[in-house]
C-alpha cells in the first residue's frame, strides 16, 4: 500500500497543529487545546515510525542489492540471514506505523463491559461460555487490566449462561473490539458416551461503557423492580430482596443484577449496563448509515455474526471474517490470544487507510 499521500496530507495537519499551538489564545479553552495537544503528539509519533519504517524497507533493499550481487557463498549465506531478519523488523515497522497512522477510536479510552452468553448447544455451550470467559480473563490478566464482574448466571455443570464483567485498563476496547459475534466450539463433551463430536456457540459482546453525560436516563423512562436472589450465592443472596431488575420503557430493554447483598450496589451495576447497552444501540445506528464503502471489512460488531470455530478434533482456531488459522487451541484458551488480534486489527488498519485513500481521492479539489 502506498502511504505517501496519506502521509503527507497528515504532515500539512501536523504544521497546522504547530501553528495554532502556538498562538497563546487557544490555551484559553483547556479542552480544546488538550485534544489539539494530543492530536499533535499522536501525529508526530507517526512520523517517527514512518522514519523507522523507511529505514527498515532501505536496508532490505541493499540487502536484497547485495545477494544479487554476491558471489561468495559465504557472502551469500549471510546475506540471506541479515535478509530474512530486516524483512520481519520491515513487517514490525509497517504494523506499527499503521497503528500509529489511524486515527484514535472515540471508545478507546472507555472501560468496557464484556458480555458472553451461552448459544445453542444446551450444557456444553454453557461450558464453552465458561470457557471463553477464562480465556479473556487470562488474557486480561496479563495485560494489566482488571476485572469487575458485574452479573453471573452459572449453569447446573459448572458452565455460565451469561456473564457480564466490567474491564477497566489502558487499552481494553482496542484491544477487545473484534471479539464480538458467534464463537463456535467443535469438540465431543465430557457427557458423550459415543465419542461424537458436537458443536455449540456462545455470543460476545464487548461494548464501550457508558457514562452519565453519553446517555441520559430519565426516572419516568425507567421501571426498577427488587425481588430475592435465586440460583447460588449463599443463605444471605437467597433471602434478601437484593436483586435489582431495571426496564428501559422505551426500548423495552431489560437489566438484572443480583451478584451481591447489597440492593444499591446492584442498582448501580444494572444501571451502568443499561446505559452501555444503550450507548452501544446508539453506535450502531450511527454505523448502519455509514455508507457501504466506509464500512468495517472485518465485521460489524454484531453478536449474530459467526466470527470464528474452536476445533478441539483438529487443534486449530480458525477466524472466519479473514480467514486465518491458529493452530495451538489449549494456548489460545488459555487467554495466548494476542497473535490472532494482531492479525485483525493490522487487516482493520489496512482497510480504513485504503478508506481514507478512497474518500480523499474522491474529494473535490480547491483551487488556492
Amino acid at each position: 500500500m502506498d502511504l505517501s499521500g496519506y502521509v503527507s496530507r497528515l504532515r500539512e495537519r501536523y504544521e497546522e497543529l504547530e501553528e495554532i499551538l502556538s498562538r497563546g489564545e487557544i490555551y484559553a479553552q483547556p479542552a480544546r487545546a488538550a485534544e489539539l495537544t494530543r492530536e499533535h503528539a499522536r501525529l508526530k509519533e507517526a512520523f517517527g515510525h514512518h522514519g523507522l519504517w523507511l529505514s527498515a524497507q532501505e536496508k532490505v533493499g541493499s540487502l536484497e542489492a547485495l545477494l544479487q550481487e554476491a558471489e561468495d557463498p559465504e557472502l551469500q549465506r549471510l546475506a540471506e540471514e541479515e535478509l530474512a531478519q530486516a524483512r520481519l523488523e520491515a513487517q514490525a515497522a509497517h504494523r506499527q506505523l499503521l497503528l500509529a497512522l489511524l486515527p484514535g477510536d472515540e471508545n478507546e479510552s472507555r472501560n468496557t463491559m464484556l458480555e458472553i452468553r451461552a448459544g445453542t448447544g444446551g450444557e456444553e455451550a454453557a461450558l464453552f461460555a465458561a470457557d471463553l470467559y477464562r480465556m479473556y480473563s487470562r488474557y486480561a490478566e496479563k495485560r494489566g487490566w482488571r476485572l469487575n464482574p458485574m452479573s453471573l448466571a452459572p449453569s447446573d455443570l459448572g458452565g455460565l449462561k451469561e456473564i457480564i464483567v466490567e474491564i477497566a485498563g489502558e487499552g481494553v476496547y482496542r484491544q477487545l473490539r473484534f471479539e464480538s459475534g458467534v464463537h463456535r466450539v467443535q469438540r465431543v463433551p465430557a457427557t458423550e458416551s459415543q465419542g461424537r463430536v458436537h458443536t455449540s456457540t456462545a455470543t460476545v459482546a464487548v461494548l464501550p461503557e457508558a457514562g452519565e453525560v453519553d446517555v441520559v436516563l430519565k426516572p419516568e423512562d425507567l421501571r426498577i423492580e427488587v425481588c430475592r436472589a435465586g440460583g447460588p450465592g449463599g443463605q444471605g443472596v437467597n433471602t434478601t430482596d437484593s436483586a435489582v431488575q431495571v426496564l428501559h420503557i422505551p426500548t423495552g430493554l431489560i437489566v438484572r443484577c443480583q451478584e451481591g447483598r447489597s440492593q444499591i450496589k446492584n442498582r448501580e451495576k444494572a444501571i451502568t449496563i443499561l446505559r452501555t447497552r444503550l450507548l452501544a444501540q446508539k453506535q450502531q445506528e450511527e454505523r448502519a448509515r455509514l455508507s457501504s464503502e466506509r464500512r468495517s471489512l472485518i465485521g460489524s460488531g454484531d453478536r449474530h455474526e459467526k466470527i470464528r470455530t474452536y476445533n478441539f478434533p483438529q487443534d486449530r482456531v480458525t477466524d472466519h471474517r479473514i480467514p486465518v488459522t491458529f493452530h495451538g487451541l489449549a494456548s489460545v484458551l488459555d487467554g495466548n490470544i494476542e497473535p490472532l488480534l494482531e492479525v485483525l486489527a493490522e487487516r482493520e488498519m489496512e482497510e480504513r487507510l485504503a478508506a481514507e485513500e478512497t474518500t480523499a481521492a474522491a474529494a473535490p479539489r480547491t483551487t488556492p
